[in-house]
């Protein structure tokens, strides 16, 4: 038996002293929403929720942990789509959250670095960014709520990958606590440092499992100055590819997004959110919408763009298209791509792919796994959008019209099952940004080889020999 369900009186008192009062939750009804995930798939059980203030407190709180064998769910914003940071239902597991720490503690604009603590809103990140004429450029939907911590947790992605990569990408050094509760300050703002194994990769895309991120450095870039940004439609996904290469050649890296959206997704959105208008005039099947940008104000980004989509109607790659004629209509267009994920929650609880494949042959995996599903689930709504520029597309299922939800639902080993196959075969992943969590812990045994399950399981024992970091995420 766990410490924490052998002594939680002791455990809490000792946890208390070194976080203070204001640090610790123990009131069911104020820890009921740290139990619950965004996509309320997951309800979780646990005795208590710990908030430290700092870096030293995350240290203290993971050496009790570690000396009693006490469980640690770390917990960032909790707006992850696999539910990776909330507790099983054991109630053996304690909440870890950095909430309180948000701090802002440097920011460097000559190294175009940006010095914050992993409980700090992503938007608010962003507008620190902003204030001094810089870009963070990591962008989704959850930045209003989402934390950095658990944004380079699960390596994020978002919708300006295409230019400027992933959370990896976007990180130069980071500060952890190590699941013994010792500290690793790599707090460095370098872009060459090639002295030996670079350790804050390990700790990206890990989900809490190897340690506790509490700090980062993360990079900045000049702030764009000009945007263009077009709602086109399209015949099908493979239209979308060639658009998407026709842009580049004629725009250069300054395409900055690059997304797919089926009509399916419109429908849901205008069903439940009906602030939003559908921005052509006739329906179509497929849809980009696409985004440059460029650091000259004086450069004409619309021409460009506009140049570039004569060409692509000219070859029929474009059926109709709307380019932006102000910010404010460029912002709505991208706010329905961002909603697109909510009113699908309001919709109904689907069966979701966060998978990635090469780009050339994105359309090769929506035709094979539509038809595939189709043929064994007639019926079943397929909703696909996202992120075709970097080849990540976010394929989602409902349950056929009439049928039963909660009986689809849980059939979705057997539908992972055969839409894995089809990801196997094209040479992509079973997770592009969301991570595994638990709710794909069990699939990842079939999609990676014995030689990185075991690479894996041996630094998950070198580093956690005790298993208590975020048990039961990641690996089983």
């Amino acid at each position: 038996m766990h410490a924490v369900t052998a002594g939680i009186g002791t455990l809490t008192d000792r946890i208390r002293a070194a976080v203070g009062a204001q640090g610790v939750v123990t009131a069911p009804q104020d820890i009921e929403p740290y139990l619950v995930d965004w996509r309320r798939r997951y309800h979780g059980a646990s005795p208590l929720v710990v908030r430290p203030a700092n870096t030293a407190e995350v240290a203290a709180v993971v050496k009790i942990c570690a000396e009693t064998r006490t469980p640690i769910v770390p917990q960032g914003g909790n707006t992850g789509m696999c539910g990776g940071s909330v507790p099983d239902t054991s109630g053996t597991q304690i909440v870890l959250s950095l909430t309180r720490m948000n701090r802002i503690r440097e920011i460097d604009p000559a190294n175009n670095t940006l010095t914050v603590e992993a409980g700090c809103v992503l938007a608010n990140l962003q507008q620190a960014a902003d204030e001094i004429d810089r870009l963070f450029p990591l962008s989704l939907g959850a930045e209003g709520s989402c934390q950095i911590g658990g944004n380079l947790s699960t390596n994020a992605g978002g919708v300006a990958v295409l230019r400027y990569g992933n959370a990896r990408e976007l990180v130069l050094g980071l500060e952890v606590v190590l699941p013994d509760g010792s500290i690793l300050n790599g707090l460095r703002g370098l872009r060459k440092d090639n002295t030996g194994y670079d350790l804050k990769h390990l700790f990206v895309g890990a989900e809490g499992t190897l340690g506790i991120v509490t700090a980062a450095v993360v990079k900045l870039f000049p702030k764009p100055k000009a945007r263009a940004t077009v709602f086109a439609a399209i015949a099908d996904p493979a239209a979308a590819v060639t658009l998407l290469n026709t842009l580049r050649a004629g725009c250069g890296d300054r395409v900055t997004g690059f997304e797919l959206i089926a009509r399916h997704c419109l429908d849901v959105l205008f069903r439940h959110i009906p602030k939003f208008a559908d921005p052509l005039r006739e329906r179509h099947d497929w849809y980009v919408l696409a985004e440059l940008t460029d650091t000259l104000a004086s450069y004409d980004l619309n021409g460009v763009l506009e140049q570039a989509l004569a060409g692509a109607m000219e070859q029929g790659l474009v059926h109709d298209a709307v380019v932006a004629a102000s910010e404010a209509q460029a912002n709505t267009l991208w706010a329905m791509r961002e909603e697109i994920p909510e009113a699908q929650r309001m919709e109904a609880i689907g069966v979701k792919h966060d998978i990635s494949v090469p780009v050339s042959r994105v359309p090769e995996f929506i035709d094979t796994a539509t038809a595939a599903l189709q043929r064994k689930y007639p019926g079943v709504r397929v909703v696909a959008f996202g992120h075709i520029g970097d080849g990540n597309i976010h394929y989602n299922l409902f349950h056929p019209p009439g049928s039963d939800a909660a009986a689809f639902i849980a059939r979705t080993p057997e539908i992972y099952a055969l839409t894995g196959e089809i990801i196997d075969r094209l040479g992509g992943s079973i997770s592009a940004e969301h991570g595994i969590g638990q709710l794909k812990v069990g699939d990842l045994r079939h999609h990676k080889s014995a030689v990185e399950l075991d690479l894996m399981r041996r630094i998950k024992r070198a580093l956690d020999p005790h298993g208590i970091m975020n048990p039961g995420k990641v690996l089983d």
